[in-house]
Parts: structure tokens; sequence; C-alpha cells
């Protein structure tokens, strides 16, 4: 657990962090007492943590890519039956912006063990539960871990027999039980009230559906865009003109789904569809939103598989749906199949969501920061 507090070191100041990999994304995690409460000062210091803007990030922390350029940051809540805050925020490698107004399902996977790790939260069972609210959009998740005693002592186990894909070998499951997913950042699962809706770019008139379950999507077919959806990430990559249309579009949905101009925004995410190939209910390829994701976000995977329950939906229209109350459908995409599970009602509406992700502590101490960076004025 740790115990330090930030100190002044030289001409650098540290400040005590955890890296943890949460699902398919990795970052630094910290308490929020060990960062600045002015948000200014704060995105000044998360820049300087992970070294952005640089392609590779080589001046701090971060991984040189958006999947491995997140940090989060966790304390107590104040909130009547939540245990803890959780906000995140993104950063690039190429930009100067820090966004904390859209959620992360795989660092979300890390914040209880962050929690227990720093001594924000005390394991007195073998399986720990907590309520965790996203800052960002006021999303709630209910996470269940283990937390075995050894020792006298419970710690948070991550060695186990879960497998997710786009992380090598398995490790103890991370249950995520979503809350309230609808209308995270526009205020309404369908943002326009429609399943489905036309985005005329180019001369061209494209087929979408625009959706927030969690994560703002806009959910296209892949033929109608010129490739098979079935390609690889560097094959869709390499594809120029393919992403300026895709970023066309994205910019486009963005104005139709209420959410204004998203030009140097991390939303909507882009998710192009086709028939599934893998034995899942949708193969998909996303887009976050300028690289092809290596796998599919977890909010993405749980809007995406939303859709698919939509009658009318481009989803459900290339997709192969279940059948039942509660449903489990796997969405295919580069690096494998995302299993979540949906709980519908009598009319067929999606009313509960969640999945199993793992995490793991990577390391833990202290990360630097230039002095004139942490206080600008000494």
């Amino acid at each position: 657990m740790s115990s330090r507090a930030v100190r002044r070191v030289g001409d650098q100041t540290a400040i005590p962090f955890h890296l943890m990999r949460g699902g398919t994304s990795r970052g630094p995690m910290f308490r929020a007492v060990d960062l600045p409460r002015n948000p200014q000062l704060r995105d000044a210091v998360l820049l300087a943590i992970m070294g952005s803007p640089h392609p590779l990030q080589v001046d701090g922390v971060g991984g040189g890519h958006p999947l491995t350029s997140k940090a989060a940051i966790v304390e107590c809540s104040e909130y009547d039956g939540v245990d803890l805050d959780f906000t995140f925020a993104q950063l690039q490698t190429d930009g100067e912006t820090v966004q904390t107004s859209a959620n992360c399902g795989n660092m979300l996977a890390a914040v209880v063990p962050f929690a227990v790790e720093s001594g924000l939260l005390q394991p007195e069972k073998d399986v720990t539960e907590a309520v965790v609210r996203t800052t960002n959009t006021g999303l709630i998740a209910r996470i269940t871990i283990h937390t075995p005693e050894f020792d006298g002592h419970r710690f948070v186990q991550y060695s186990g027999n879960t497998a997710i894909a786009g992380v090598p070998g398995a490790a103890s499951p991370v249950e995520i039980r979503f809350l309230n997913t609808a209308g995270s950042l526009t205020g309404a699962l369908l943002p326009t009230g429609n399943v489905s809706d036309d985005l005329a770019v180019g001369g061209d008139t494209y087929r979408v559906t625009l959706i927030d379950n969690g994560q703002p999507l806009v959910i296209i077919r892949a033929t109608d865009l010129g490739v098979s959806g079935y390609e690889s990430v560097a094959e869709l990559s390499d594809n120029a003109e393919l992403k300026q249309r895709v970023e066309q579009l994205r910019l486009l949905a963005g104005e139709r789904m209420g959410l204004g101009d998203v030009t140097e925004a991390s939303y909507p995410k882009m998710t192009l569809v086709s028939p599934p190939m893998a034995g899942g209910a949708l193969s998909t390829r996303s887009f976050i939103p300028h690289r092809v994701h290596e796998s599919i976000g977890v909010l993405a995977a749980v809007t995406v598989a939303t859709a698919l329950m939509m009658e009318g939906s481009v989803a459900a229209e290339v997709g192969t749906a279940g059948t039942g109350r509660q449903q489990t459908l796997g969405i295919e995409h580069p690096s494998g199949i995302f299993e979540t599970s949906l709980d519908l009602d009598d009319t067929g509406a999606v009313v509960a969501s969640g999945n199993t992700r793992t995490a793991r502590l990577l390391s833990r101490g202290e990360v630097f920061v230039p002095h004139t960076v942490w206080d600008p004025e000494a």
C-alpha cells in the first residue's frame, strides 16, 4: 500500500503512483489527494507525467498509443451508496489536450484493485465489491474482485484463469456490472430519436446508427465504406482514403448527436460492422477515433451489443442476436471476441449490461515531473 506523499526532490516533484493495466489499456493511477485540484494545473502535470505531446512519449511514462496514454484519479466518494469516485483522463501522443469528458471501461477495471493497493479500500472478505462512480459522465458500476487472505493480510489476487482478447495469458476476473449507461454524453440512448439515420458526405449517403450506451458510437456497415470489415488493423490504418471518409462522417455525426464540434474530442467512436466470422454475434473494426483499435473498448462493445438488439439498427441488420431475457453476445474484433452480457425487459429493451475484465499492478512508487510544472510560480 502507498504511504508516500508528494515531495520535492531537487528540481523535480515526486508524485506517488501505481502503473496498472486495466483490461486492454494501461496507465498511471493516482489518489486525488496527490494531484492538484485545479484542473488546468492537474492537466499540465498529467501531460508532463505522460510525456505528451510526443509520438513516443519518450520523456514520460506514456506508451506512444491512445490505449497506453491514459490516466486515472481515484478517491473515496461522498455520494450515498457509492464507494469510489474515478476520473478518467485520456491523453494523446500528438496533442496537449487532457480529456475528462468520456468513459473508459477498461481502466475502470483497475479502479478497485488500485483502491485496495493504495489504501482507499480495506478488504474484509475473499471477494471485495465496490460501487464506483465515473465522474466524467456519472456512470455507476458495481465491481467485484478477489481479495484472499495470505499470511494474515488480504491482497488483490491478480493470477487466475480468465483470459480476455487483446491481453496475453490469463488472470483473475474483474466482474463489472453497469447500472446506468444510457445517454452517457448525449443524454439519450438514441440521441436523434432514430434507430438509424442518413449522413451525406462527399455526394454519398451513408446509413448509420447513432447510439450512446456508455460510449457515443457511430455504427456503419463496413461494405458501405468499400471494405469488408475483416481487414487487419494494419490494412485499415494504411487506408488513407477510408480514414478520411470515416473522420468526415464522425464530425457530421457529432453534430447530429448534439456533441457539437468534435474535431478535438475522442468521441464519438466509429465502428464498422460486418456479419460474424468466428462464432460471435457481430464483427467489428473500431476507430478511436483516428487510430484503429487492436480490439474494441468495453463500453463500445456494450453499445454495439445494445444496438444489435434493436430492430432496424445497422448492427441488427448484419449481426445475429440471441433470444431470451439474458443474453451473452460475442463481439468479434481484430484480436478475438469480447463477451458482453445483457439483461432485457419484456419489450426486448436492454436494461442492464456487464462484462468480465482483468487487471494487474505493473509498478508503483513515484513518478517525477519538473518542479516548474507542479509549481509554475516557484
